[in-house]
C-alpha cells in the first residue's frame, strides 16, 4: 500500500479540507428513493461489520428505505453462501460483501454484478488508496464494488501473561522485543520457545492465521501475479512452511478452533499469550473475549510489530448483484457505507481498519484508546502498520487453498496427528490436486 509516512499520505488529496467534510457532518446521507414508493433493500454481510447503527442512520435520513440485514458467521461460510445463490441464479441480498480472499473467484463471474460505473464510482475513485480500487476492477474494466476494510496486522499480546514469563509486557517494549522495523518469524518463535520453557503454555493460538500471515507477505502467494498456480515447487514457501512446522513441534501452537478459541475461554485462560490480529480481527477477538467472561482486565493488548514487516490480510467489498430489484438504491447505500465519514464509524464500532484516505488520516490523527486493549490507540497503530502494505494478487481458489488446502495439514500438526513438515507438504499437494487442479 502507498501509505509511506503520514506526511506523505496527504499528497495530492484534500488532506485538511477534507476533514471538514467529516467534522461538520455534512457529508451525503444518501439518496432517497424516487418519489413515494417503499423499497426495502436487503445486505449481506459476514463476521463483524459494525453496520448495525449505520443502518438505522440511513433508514432514518432516507424514510423510504428499510433495511433488512442479514449477517454470516465467517468469510468462508458467506463464500459458500454467495457461490450457492449465483449458481441457482436467486437469492443474492441487494448488497453483497465480498472477501478479498475470494475476490479472484468472484472476478470469474463478475458479470453477475452490476458495473458500479453506472452509479458513481468513477466520481469518487479518488477516496480510496489506489490499490483498493484496483482490486475492485473487472477484467472488462468494470468496477463491482465498494472497498469497506483492509486488514493491516498488528500482534495481539496478553501483557499479563508477558509479565508472569519474565518477558516485558508495556507495547513498546514488546514490540522491541520481537525486533521493531526488524521484526521476524525467526525472532518471533525464539520469544515464543522462551515464554514455552517459562510457562509450559503455548505462545500463539493455533497455526493457520499465522500460515495466513507468512504467505501473505510473500511478493506472490498461491498465485503468480499471472494468475498461475505457485504452490508445487515453491522453495521460499516450503522453507516457511518448515519454519512454521518447527515451532509447532516445539509447543508454541495452542491448537484452538479457528473463530471459536473454546467459545472465547481461551482468551481468558491463559492457553495462548499472543495472536495475528488485521484490523478486523479486534473485533472477533473482543467478542470471543467477552463471550469468555473475560473484559479490560484480563490483559491483552495490541502491538505496533509484526513479524517478517507490514502484511495485509482481508478487506472486503460492497457489491450489488445483478439479480437486484433496485440497482440504484442499493448502490447508493453500498456507496454510503463505504463513506470515508461511515469508514470511521465503522471502525469505532468493529475495530476494523478503513480503506479510504480521509478515515485513515482520522484514526491516525485522534489515536483514540481503545479500553479494552489496554487502552491502546489501535487506530493509530493500524495506521502505522499499514505503512508498506499493498495487497498481494489473490487467484480464483485463494483463499480455499487457504482454508481447505493447507488448513487440514496445518490442523494435524498441531494436534500432532502428523509429525513432519514433509508428511505434512504431501498432504497439503495432495489436497491442492483434489480439490484445485483437477476439479
Amino acid at each position: 500500500m502507498t501509505f509511506s509516512r503520514r506526511t506523505k499520505l496527504t499528497t495530492g488529496i484534500a488532506g485538511a479540507a477534507a476533514f471538514a467534510l467529516l467534522a461538520t457532518g455534512c457529508a451525503s446521507q444518501g439518496a432517497a428513493s424516487s418519489g413515494d414508493e417503499k423499497i426495502e433493500l436487503s445486505i449481506t454481510t459476514f463476521g463483524t461489520f459494525g453496520y448495525d447503527e449505520l443502518y438505522k442512520e440511513y433508514e432514518k435520513a432516507n424514510p423510504n428505505i428499510t433495511i433488512k440485514a442479514e449477517n454470516i458467521d465467517t468469510g468462508g461460510n458467506a463464500r459458500t453462501d454467495v457461490f450457492t445463490k449465483i449458481a441457482a441464479g436467486s437469492g443474492l441480498s441487494d448488497v453483497v460483501a465480498i472477501e478479498e480472499g475470494w475476490l479472484g473467484q468472484i472476478m470469474d463471474v463478475s458479470d453477475k454484478f452490476v458495473d458500479l460505473n453506472e452509479y458513481g464510482a468513477e466520481d469518487v475513485k479518488d477516496n480510496w488508496v489506489p490499490w483498493k480500487y484496483e482490486q475492485s476492477i473487472d477484467p472488462d474494466g468494470r468496477v463491482i464494488g465498494f472497498g469497506t476494510d483492509i486488514g493491516p496486522q498488528g500482534l495481539c499480546y496478553n501483557g499479563k501473561l508477558f509479565e508472569a514469563a519474565g518477558l516485558p509486557s508495556d507495547r513498546e517494549s514488546v514490540a522491541e522485543l520481537l525486533g521493531g522495523d526488524d521484526a521476524s518469524w525467526e525472532k518471533y518463535f525464539e520469544v515464543g520457545e522462551q515464554y514455552k520453557k517459562a510457562t509450559g503454555k503455548a505462545w500463539y493460538d493455533q497455526s493457520g492465521f499465522v500460515w495466513n500471515a507468512m504467505v501473505n507477505q510473500m511478493e506472490e502467494g498461491y498465485y503468480t501475479k499471472d494468475g498461475e498456480l505457485n504452490v508445487e515447487g515453491n522453495a521460499d514457501m516450503r522453507a516457511k512452511f518448515d519454519q512454521l512446522a518447527g515451532a509447532i513441534g516445539n509447543g508454541l501452537s495452542a491448537n484452538q478452533e479457528p473463530w471459536v478459541w473454546g467459545k472465547g475461554k481461551g482468551f481468558v485462560d491463559g492457553s495462548f499469550a499472543t495472536m495475528v490480529c488485521p484490523g478486523w480481527m479486534l473485533g472477533n477477538v473482543k467478542g470471543s473475549l467477552e463471550s469468555g467472561g473475560g473484559d479490560a482486565s484480563t490483559g491483552w493488548d495490541f502491538a505496533d510489530v509484526f513479524p517478517g514487516g507490514a502484511a495485509n490480510w482481508g478487506g472486503a467489498f460492497l457489491s450489488v448483484p445483478a439479480t437486484s430489484d433496485h440497482p440504484e438504491e442499493a448502490a447508493e447505500l453500498a456507496k454510503w457505507l463505504t463513506d470515508p465519514e461511515q469508514q470511521v464509524k465503522q471502525s469505532a464500532a468493529a475495530g476494523n481498519f478503513p480503506s479510504t484516505i480521509e478515515a485513515q488520516e482520522k484514526l491516525a490523527e485522534d489515536a483514540t484508546p481503545n479500553e479494552l486493549f489496554n487502552n491502546a490507540p489501535t487506530g493509530a497503530i493500524l495506521a502505522s502498520r499499514a505503512e508498506g502494505v499493498v495487497a498481494q494478487f489473490k487467484g480464483p481458489h485463494d483463499s480455499l487453498i487457504q482454508e481447505n488446502v493447507f488448513g487440514p495439514p496445518l490442523k494435524n500438526l498441531d494436534t500432532g496427528k502428523t509429525k513432519s513438515a514433509d508428511e505434512a507438504w504431501d498432504q497439503a499437494l495432495q489436497l491442492l490436486n483434489d480439490l484445485v487442479v483437477n476439479n
